[in-house]
């Protein structure tokens, strides 16, 4: 599991991968970039509030279908999300990383852009309707947890802890 630090003067577009070789047209292969991931997942050794590491039903050699990650959020201070550890699945699709992976809450939460069955809805999150291919793992989940300190969110009544999605 990899661990971001994530500061209220963080900005979520620094957390890019090799920026500057897609910007100079490269485009790194799925297997590579997957790789990175899991590699930055595992080694990590910053202490944060955002963790993530393959799920345990993904094999890390098979990157042609779909890709799991079990993640977790611990939420902000000062908000009604506080201190709450917060479960979410990322999956990466077969066109990962030029398209957005699909983003879950297995932990109920209230907060907007979020439906009734815990998926972000790409829509209403800027960071996916935007998607950047060098955007990472960490970059959506330190975006998920900044949004749940945002004015919107951070007030917003929660349902009782360690309640789960079906």
């Amino acid at each position: 599991m990899a661990v971001c630090l994530l500061d209220e003067k963080s900005n979520v577009g620094e957390d890019l991968l090799n920026q500057q070789d897609c910007d100079n047209g490269l485009k790194i292969p799925r297997s590579f970039r997957l790789l990175e991931e899991l590699e930055r997942g595992e080694k990590s050794t910053t202490e944060g509030f955002v963790t993530w590491g393959m799920d345990k039903d993904t094999s890390w050699f098979d990157f042609d279908g779909p890709v799991q990650w079990s993640c977790t959020i611990i939420g902000p201070p000062k908000t009604t999300c506080e201190s709450r550890i917060y479960d979410l699945s990322i999956e990466c699709g077969p066109d990962y990383p030029e398209f957005p992976p699909v983003v879950r809450f297995k932990t109920k939460i209230n907060m907007k852009g979020v439906d009734s069955n815990g998926r972000l809805n790409p829509k209403e999150i800027p960071l996916l309707s935007d998607w950047k291919s060098q955007t990472t793992i960490c970059a959506i989940l330190q975006d998920i947890r900044k949004r749940m300190a945002h004015k919107d969110n951070n007030k917003l009544p929660q349902p009782p802890e360690n309640a789960t999605y079906s």
